[in-house]
């Protein structure tokens, strides 16, 4: 593939009209609205690919603007591959004919794409048609009857079956065309008949939400970066475009930007598989994190997770901050956990730690005896409003009554926690 130009891209239009034509791709109707929002994006798309003679291909994106950087072929994996799945920068995982699983481990896609290891970690039984993975420990993989898997993976690098387990049944009738996550526990397919499909995995079920009826019938291949960038390949031109989700939780097509005329390459993507490697991009509203982080809160507001796979079902407060400050890839939520307490730990490791000036989308820390240094705290939730004066706030958390709710305006600083669980004592910025 040669790298083309933002002028030659748009030279293209007459490509693109008989592509909608064949009903391949949807131009000028139902586009997407532009996002409301200035973001700031970093990071580069990566996307792993297998060439039809066996060899790996590794690809540069900037999200930006569509323009592909750099792209590398590497060896031949040495066996024929059915489906893939990028863990991270380094390490893919990729099924074979035979139901075998293999690890393959990139040693470098700079200059060259060089493999230090290619090491089948399981024998049998690996029979999906798609996998995906989406960078918060969970692999889901489809079967050619439409069950759709999910599968808990403990390490960076797999080992074998011990590292990739939890095996659980999400439902059926998942018989899709293509299949890519976009986020934790979020997925994203289109059908046969073009439909765009988004879903949300909590716990053992799923929601879907139909993001565009028609129009994305034309791709093999649809794989994301994060941040709500998605690639689509059509087999046919060897084409590959790029769109641009402004929000991939709000269950809506009508803010994907389409880039149409300005397609990443006209040709060349041959490849028989392609994997991109999840959370690579990263998106933050210039100024607006913390608003972001409110809105989803509050959507929230009268869940009570019963289905949702936290690890105390009940004392699930501190879970519920990481899972909405995940969803909005706030640096570092990874590395909380169920307790209350480690919120504390988040904002001294990452300096946005303090003890008052609470600001929208922080996370607020209670505690009964008034110490958060004994390591324990009671409660935690989320700033979702702060009066003019910076001494109102309201909050939605979650566990609170077993479910989100949200509170009225109160005085942090001298009034308890809406759940009786002690004072206000410190507030802990998410960090963009």
């Amino acid at each position: 593939m040669k790298t083309t130009s933002t002028s030659a891209r748009r030279a293209i239009g007459a490509l693109l009209t008989g592509a909608v034509s064949l009903g391949m791709l949807t131009v000028g109707v139902g586009t997407g609205t532009a996002q409301a929002a200035e973001q700031v994006c970093t990071g580069t798309s990566s996307i792993y690919g297998v060439l039809d003679d066996g060899r790996l291909t590794y690809t540069a994106i900037t999200p930006g603007n569509g323009n592909r950087v750099r792209t590398r072929i590497g060896p031949d994996l040495g066996f024929t591959p059915v489906a893939m799945a990028t863990l991270n920068f380094n390490t893919i995982l990729v099924t074979s004919t035979t139901g075998a699983l293999y690890r393959v481990d990139v040693q470098t896609n700079d200059e060259t794409l060089a493999v230090s290891a290619i090491k089948k970690i399981v024998d049998t039984g690996w029979t999906h048609d798609k996998l995906t993975y989406d960078g918060y420990g969970h692999l889901y993989g489809t079967t050619t009857n439409g069950t759709l898997l999910q599968y808990s993976v403990s390490q960076a690098k797999p080992a074998g079956s011990q590292h990739i387990g939890e095996r659980a049944e999400i439902g059926t009738g998942f018989v899709l065309k293509t299949l890519t996550s976009t986020g934790q526990d979020r997925l994203l397919a289109t059908t046969e008949a073009g439909k765009l499909h988004s879903y949300k995995i909590i716990g053992g079920s799923w929601k879907r939400d139909d993001l565009k009826e028609s129009g994305w019938s034309g791709f093999d291949q649809v794989v994301s970066s994060g941040s709500g960038y998605y690639y689509g390949r059509i087999a046919k031109t060897g084409a590959m475009y790029w769109y641009k989700d402004a929000n991939i939780s709000d269950g809506k097509g009508d803010d994907i930007a389409y880039n149409n005329d300005d397609p990443v390459d006209a040709s060349g993507w041959t490849q028989t598989l392609l994997s991109a490697a999840p959370g690579q991009v990263t998106c933050k509203s210039v100024s607006t994190l913390g608003e972001d982080i409110a809105k989803d809160a509050k959507a929230e507001v009268g869940n009570n997770f019963n289905d949702y796979d936290f690890n105390h079902s009940r004392a699930w407060c501190a879970e519920f901050v990481k899972y909405v400050w995940a969803g909005n890839h706030v640096t570092g939520a990874s590395a909380l956990d169920a307790r209350a307490i480690s919120l504390r730990e988040y904002g001294l490791r990452h300096d946005t730690y303090r003890t008052g000036s609470p600001k929208v989308g922080d996370a607020v820390l209670y505690d009964t005896d008034n110490n958060l240094t004994d390591g324990e705290a009671n409660h935690v939730n989320i700033v979702v409003a702060v009066s003019a004066d910076g001494k109102q706030i309201e909050t939605v958390g979650g566990n609170e009554s077993r479910q989100v709710q949200k509170t009225g305006w109160f005085n942090w600083a001298n009034a308890s926690s809406p759940v009786g669980a002690g004072p206000a004592l410190a507030f802990i910025s998410p960090k963009g």
